[in-house]
């Protein structure tokens, strides 16, 4: 987690959402980590997450990835729970919970629907406060039109 929240720093820095996402396999090595690029790569779909995803399915050679972990500095987006049940995802680590937009227990709870063939194990809140405040300080500095560093 701490890895991610490095890049959630880097992202923030780009200016870009400050997510981080980290993947590992059963043996707890790093398979991708990513950071949101939507705004440098011009693609509403580069969320740290989906970025990771990709990665990870190249250095597996499978799009499947059943038994790895991802670590995300924050709650998954709709986009992005959808697309870790698609990976067949073990487990999900995030950060900070998304009252706004999150989609494994804030506004929804996809990995909990029991019409999907999968449901990753989801644990919320790991460094929590210092992912908030990642968040925070970026927005603040956003709107006070210092957006970059």
């Amino acid at each position: 987690m701490k890895r991610a929240l490095a890049l959630a720093r880097r992202a923030g820095r780009l200016g870009e959402v400050p997510v981080g996402a980290v993947v590992v396999d059963e043996a707890g090595r790093a398979l991708a980590a990513e950071h949101n690029r939507s705004l440098s790569l011009c693609d509403p779909t580069a969320h740290a997450e989906i970025l990771a995803l990709r990665k990870a399915a190249s250095a597996m050679g499978n799009y499947r990835l059943g038994g790895v972990t991802m670590y995300v500095s924050l709650e998954p987006c709709p986009m992005c729970a959808g697309a870790l049940v698609w990976a067949r995802v073990r487990r999900l680590v995030f950060g900070a919970w998304d009252p706004k937009a999150g989609a494994l227990g804030s506004v929804v709870d996809l990995a909990a629907q029991p019409a999907l063939n999968h449901r990753p194990l989801v644990e919320g809140g790991l460094l929590a406060e210092e992912s908030a405040a990642i968040l925070k300080e970026f927005f603040a500095k956003r709107r006070k039109g210092g957006g970059e560093d």
